[in-house]
């Protein structure tokens, strides 16, 4: 997800995103501990994606 992508949202929805971005990145890491996935790099968008996501709402709620 792009920060372009990530402005246009409202904060109720980036309150959604993030869970379910958390959720999808933890169940990354578990799938790969057990088998290695074919596209690790998965794992790096998704936490990056996390960040970005945290730190758009955390710039809201300051405002």
């Amino acid at each position: 997800m792009k920060q372009s992508e990530i402005k246009e949202l409202s904060i109720e929805e980036l309150k959604e995103k993030l869970a379910d971005f958390k959720k999808q990145y933890a169940d990354f890491k578990m799938a790969h501990a057990v088998t290695p996935l074919e596209n690790p790099m998965q794992i790096r968008k998704t936490r990056r994606t996390v960040a970005r996501l945290a730190t758009e709402l955390t710039k809201r709620e300051l405002q």
